[in-house]
């Protein structure tokens, strides 16, 4: 097989994430077991099942949630709805909305007192874009590619602004941006672009990657946006490559032929989990592992109040 593996740098959890999982896990140690979270903390599966096994149950309904119970958000944030609900039935409430997405929910709230309205680039159906798209009852339409962008029809255009999921391809949407920007050339852009530093990051890191390597894996789940994103980002580079929930997903025939394996994680993926990766890979034959030259990230968010232990 291989004789050696690349390691993208960066890689693996985000600030946001981080704080995300550090709220559960203070939440469990201030309050005890069980506390409730609304969806996936996190898009990985690693992640959840061991904060299942900490104590913590994840529902998406909160009729599911017994009075009086300690409640948190999700990273990926939700509606003003949920939000309402959530405060009517009396839950202790701690938000773990990852501070970028917050910030896109606070500059859609200003603009639309200024009588703004929005079109969204971003998935349909994914968490963040519900919770998005739910901080108005109107004025915020969707689009998914270039082709979305001829169909939407909105109310009036000389006050229209644009955001976007803090997910996606840094490549996809800024030629989704373009389109919306030739149809509406008044659309207002946000100050600074909503895709998050370490999403960009890790895009960056496998567009240096792919170049070099045979294969590229990804570790991440199936259901993380940004894991998704590295994958086709290699692919497109054409760059063979593969997306892997734990070690026990990789098939020796991927590396039939190869020298070089590229190795990164979505922003949602433990290095637990890398770490097992390249224990399989040297099991396969891989004689050494080399981490790439890569930007350090050193952001961290705080907690919210009442979580200090």
């Amino acid at each position: 097989m291989t004789s050696e593996v690349l390691l993208a740098e960066p890689r693996g959890f985000c600030a946001g994430v981080d704080r995300a999982i550090d709220i559960v896990e203070h939440a469990l140690t201030k309050f005890g077991r069980p506390i409730y979270v609304r969806h996936e903390i996190v898009h990985n599966t690693y992640v959840v099942n061991d904060l299942k096994e900490k104590g913590a149950i994840f529902i998406e309904e909160l009729a599911d949630v017994p009075p009086g119970a300690t409640l948190i958000f999700s990273a990926h944030g939700v509606s003003r709805a949920i939000q309402d609900e959530a405060e009517r039935r009396g839950f202790r409430i701690f938000d773990a909305t990852c501070p970028l997405v917050t910030k896109v929910h606070v500059e859609l709230a200003k603009l639309h007192k200024e009588g703004y309205e929005f079109i969204m680039i971003g998935h349909k159906g994914h968490p963040e874009v519900e919770g998005t798209m739910g901080q108005l009852d109107s004025g915020i339409h969707l689009v998914e590619d270039v082709e979305d962008v001829a169909k939407v029809q909105p109310a009036q255009t000389d006050l229209l602004a644009v955001v976007t999921q803090t997910t996606l391809s840094v490549d996809d949407a800024a030629e989704i941006v373009a389109a919306v920007k030739a149809r509406f050339p008044q659309v207002r852009e946000p100050k600074q672009q909503d895709i998050c530093y370490a999403t960009q990051n890790r895009q960056d890191a496998v567009k240096l990657m792919s170049p070099l390597v045979d294969v590229v894996i990804v570790v991440g789940s199936p259901t993380s946006s940004n894991s998704n994103r590295l994958r086709e980002l290699a692919d497109r580079l054409s760059t063979p490559a593969y997306m892997v929930d734990s070690a026990a997903d990789l098939d020796p025939a991927w590396f039939d032929g190869a020298q070089k394996v590229g190795l990164t994680a979505g922003a949602s993926a433990p290095d637990v989990l890398v770490q097992e990766v390249i224990a399989r890979l040297r099991a396969m034959g891989a004689v050494s592992v080399r981490t790439l030259d890569g930007i350090q990230e050193t952001i961290k968010f705080p907690l919210p109040k009442g979580l200090k232990l």
